[in-house]
């Protein structure tokens, strides 16, 4: 069987329920999704969203029009101080839970299990929901891990903040001279008679999908959201390097 992108189970099973005015079960929540407005997203954006992300436009990676990054602003006195408290924190919790087991009688659950994914996360909705006004690094809402064979091995950590979260708020919690956080944006539904256009590359839906406006999703009898879930970061507090422990590039990678 052919690997299934994650984001195209996620969509399927939470955002198709939601439109049937369904909730799904926990495991299958997205880690971080914040799907509060869904039904109101098809035809109002989230204005605060928006402009949190407007806040932050500027200089960051380019990766395409179904993603947001937030932009790296000039380093400011403390910023490397507060950064390196929260990667000690993200370490301690790292370390706590390197066996895979002690993480699962903690609380955390795998999203997924069943799902090939190049990371799994391993997520405690308790952090997630406390994350939404909070920030304690000491609390990640999920935890990232690797498969090899039986066994997971812990990578990294991810935090997360409600998706219409200012740029202020986010800096407050990481620095932006130091961290990008990333939210998944312009995602367009095909009707629901068309399930199988989510789950099919090289076509429009989706969010690897060629449409990317509301006018063009419009058009095509889709439906269409600004932004699916809430702002994410990932931290690989095992690497030597700031550079590495805050990469971009790798959380994008896991992301395909």
């Amino acid at each position: 069987m052919s690997k299934v992108p994650t984001w195209v189970v996620i969509l399927v099973l939470s955002v198709g329920a939601a439109a049937q005015n369904q909730t799904p079960e926990n495991p299958n929540d997205m880690p971080g999704m914040d799907m509060s407005h869904a039904q109101s997203m098809p035809d109002t954006p989230n204005r605060g969203g928006a402009a949190a992300m407007h806040a932050m436009e500027g200089h960051h990676m380019d990766m395409g029009p179904h993603m947001k990054m937030t932009g790296l602003r000039p380093l400011r006195p403390g910023d490397q101080q507060r950064a390196e408290q929260v990667a000690v924190a993200a370490r301690a919790v790292a370390e706590k839970y390197r066996d895979y087991k002690v993480a699962l009688a903690d609380g955390y659950r795998i999203f997924l299990p069943d799902v090939p994914q190049k990371m799994y996360h391993f997520t405690n909705y308790d952090n997630a929901s406390y994350a939404r006004w909070s920030f304690d690094p000491s609390f990640p809402t999920s935890l990232l891990y690797e498969k090899h064979g039986e066994d997971y091995q812990l990578i990294g950590v991810m935090y997360t903040a409600r998706k219409d979260a200012s740029a202020e708020e986010l800096n407050s919690r990481i620095p932006l001279s130091i961290a990008q956080w990333h939210a998944h944006v312009n995602l367009c539904l095909p009707p629901l008679s068309q399930p199988e256009d989510v789950i099919q590359p090289g076509h429009k839906f989706g969010l690897n999908g060629s449409i990317t406006t509301k006018a063009e999703c419009d058009a095509a009898g889709g439906r269409f959201f600004p932004q699916v879930f809430g702002w994410m970061v990932h931290v690989y507090p095992f690497e030597q390097k700031p550079k590495d422990i805050w990469s971009v590039e790798r959380q994008h990678n896991h992301m395909d």
